[in-house]
């Protein structure tokens, strides 16, 4: 009978009977050359600017829009604020809400035309 303890102890291999293999990495597929893109013409490079900026233009006045209707709701709050802040910043802050609906609206109608 084996012990327990033989049957669990690794085998020990010879160095001489151990065969060493060497890997090696196939060798690399040839790369195939892609054909680099036509430049630009120089009206196509205007075109594609132009329609950057207007691009970024939209945005931007997006973004104006975007900050009177902020101005529009605090200046709202404000001008209904009651006694706690002055008469004459609620006054103004009234006005300011009232000529900033204007505002946008106008704005948001020349954008909608071009």
């Amino acid at each position: 009978m084996v012990s327990r303890v033989a049957r669990t102890r690794p085998r020990l291999v010879e160095a001489e009977a151990m065969n060493v293999v060497a890997l090696q990495a196939p060798a690399p597929a040839p790369v195939k050359k892609v054909p680099e893109p036509k430049p630009e013409t120089l009206a196509e490079q205007i075109r594609r600017l132009q329609s950057e900026a207007k691009a970024l233009a939209r945005g931007h006045v997006d973004a104006l829009k975007d900050a009177l209707l902020e101005v529009e709701r605090l200046a709202a709050e404000i001008g209904e604020g009651g006694d706690v802040y002055p008469n004459g910043v609620r006054e103004l802050a009234r006005r300011f809400a009232s000529e900033t609906d204007t505002k946008v609206q106008a704005l948001m109608a020349i954008v909608a035309r071009s």
